[in-house]
């Protein structure tokens, strides 16, 4: 093996097994992990087991707990559509005032939800700006199920587009400059090359939406009521169980944080960089000469 070959298979290796941890990082990351691991344990010591299948399986639970998982899919489907336009404008587009549609996109990230549901309430109430057209036309959005979906949807659409901007920005732009180059139009680019590249963003992006919508609770008590069967979430459902039943509020407690648990496992069970390995296998030699890829 000639040297050059050798030294960079060397610097190869090298880099793969460094692990530049400081020792002391260990001890803090176990504090973190602590804070919050800590209550929840502290949650499950508290679960009554004995009604546990009693507590969570009553009308009212099972209800709520459809309601949740029915929206919660239905404003996921809408993040989908209206956010990955949006990330794709914010990180390939190139215009005035960008920036400050980004931190205005990404407000409702650091906004109290309760502040959400506000605007909502005063965007499409009866009173609102689009409310009083709405009313006009005999429909009626606020303290309705499709309340719900909007509430969530304000919540969890920023989680979806701070994904996917990340995954285009680190995917670069040459393999769509590529696409380009050889004629493909900008619609074709982004259906042969773009969403390929970052559906890995894309999907983890789309499960953390999902599990912020299934856990929206101030926006939605404050533009979409508790009616149950209707507005009535399973947050919802926690928060008045807890008033008059302790017991019934921690098992469903342990029942969204089991689904919530599963859903951040889903996100994060692919690779980074899964995207680029796929574009890379389509472009090999052997793969361009098997089928067109635009």
């Amino acid at each position: 093996m000639p040297v050059s070959a050798a030294a960079g298979s060397e610097r190869h290796n090298v880099s793969h097994a460094y692990r530049g941890v400081p020792r002391w990082t260990y001890v803090v990351a176990v504090l973190a992990a602590t804070v919050v691991i800590l209550p929840l344990f502290a949650m499950v010591a508290r679960v009554n087991w004995a009604n546990f299948l009693p507590l969570v399986t009553s009308e009212s639970a099972v209800s709520a707990l459809g309601l949740s998982l029915r929206t919660s899919a239905a404003s996921t489907i809408l993040c989908i559509v209206l956010g990955v336009p949006l990330a794709l404008v914010l990180a390939r587009g190139r215009f005035r005032l960008q920036g400050l549609l980004r931190s205005l996109v990404l407000l409702p990230l650091v906004l109290p939800p309760v502040v959400g549901g506000i605007a909502l309430l005063y965007m499409f109430g009866r009173q609102g700006l689009l409310g009083r057209t709405l009313e006009v036309l005999g429909l009626q959005i606020a303290f309705t199920t499709t309340a719900v979906v909007l509430a969530q949807t304000f919540v969890a659409l920023p989680f979806l587009v701070v994904s996917l901007e990340g995954a285009l920005r680190t995917g670069g732009e040459r393999y769509e400059a590529v696409a380009a180059t050889l004629g493909a139009s900008p619609g074709r680019v982004f259906r042969s090359v773009t969403l390929p590249l970052v559906l890995p963003g894309l999907a983890s992006g789309a499960v953390l939406s999902f599990a912020r919508s299934l856990g929206e609770f101030g926006a939605t008590l404050t533009f979409a009521g508790s009616l149950q069967g209707v507005t009535r979430t399973l947050p919802l459902e926690i928060y008045l169980q807890r008033e008059t039943d302790p017991d019934a509020a921690v098992a469903l407690s342990l029942v969204l944080v089991a689904v919530a648990v599963a859903v951040v496992a889903l996100a994060y069970r692919r690779p980074a960089g899964a995207g680029v390995a796929f574009w890379k296998q389509r472009t090999t030699p052997a793969a361009a000469a098997g089928r067109d890829v635009l």
